[in-house]
């Protein structure tokens, strides 16, 4: 892999994790339109570590408080505490997407990455993210949500297994319907991607090991690191943005590309 190549990687992984567009859609689609050979497996993993790392940084001070509750719920007298409920409902949340990912990830999901499934699913779930755009309450917090709430955003986060849904973007429609407002269900989505994010770097780094791969350590770094500044500038970016405007532009720019790729490849 070329110098360019990296770096577009980065960037295109940077800014699409954590907009409702899909970054799977994104990654998939890159080496197409470009005319370049898979970035393999190595290269995935580093831009999502970079994702990982500045959704890290970000919510650090949320992450300090959560941790902190969570491990003082194992008392009973501190059983009650909000953020070690929220730490509680962010795992309950993942287990979903990890269930089906186990089940389905080496038989399903490889079929699906092709430009017609990430053409349909872009614009039906990108329809289903303006409905809960417009229909949602938007007067809950994330400490509000119950156990209930949080397995129904999972459940909805393993539509994020298809290529053109995206994990976000499945995550904060979901969150919308139950009355989040885009900011908290933004936030809750974010947090949901760093169990997410982690286990899937770790299953991929796995199975890279069982292959004898030749990394580019310097080039594998700098994806990382630029992959992680882009991110946590989105971050800071669309929570000010989606406060103020809304999800109308994401939405239209995924029927756009939706409408594109079945037109071209349909």
């Amino acid at each position: 892999m070329g110098t360019l190549q990296a770096f577009l990687l980065a960037l295109v992984q940077g800014l699409t994790e954590f907009l409702p567009i899909s970054s799977s859609a994104h990654l998939v689609l890159l080496p197409v339109v470009m005319e370049w050979q898979d970035q393999g497996l190595v290269m995935d993993i580093a831009a999502h570590l970079g994702s990982l790392f500045a959704v890290l940084f970000y919510f650090r001070h949320d992450l300090n408080k959560l941790s902190k509750g969570w491990l003082q719920s194992f008392s009973t007298n501190n059983s009650s505490n909000e953020d070690a409920r929220l730490a509680w409902l962010v795992l309950w949340a993942t287990l979903p997407i990890f269930i089906v990912a186990l089940l389905v990830q080496a038989y399903l999901i490889p079929h699906m990455r092709n430009a017609v499934v990430i053409g349909v699913a872009s614009i039906v779930f990108g329809l289903l993210l303006w409905h809960a755009d417009k229909s949602g309450k938007q007067t809950r917090h994330n400490y509000d949500l119950t156990m209930r709430d949080a397995l129904l955003v999972g459940i909805a986060q393993v539509f994020a297994l298809i290529p053109g849904a995206s994990r976000s973007g499945v995550t904060m429609t979901a969150g919308m319907w139950l009355g989040l407002t885009r900011v908290e269900a933004a936030r809750f989505s974010f947090l949901l991607a760093i169990p997410t994010i982690l286990a899937a770097s770790l299953y991929g780094g796995y199975r890279s090991l069982q292959h004898d791969v030749v990394i580019n350590w310097g080039l594998t770094l700098g994806v990382v690191v630029c992959s992680a500044i882009v991110a946590f500038l989105c971050i800071h970016w669309f929570i000010k943005f989606v406060s103020q405007i809304g999800m109308l532009p994401f939405v239209i720019y995924r029927v756009a590309l939706g409408g594109l790729l079945l037109f071209f490849y349909l």
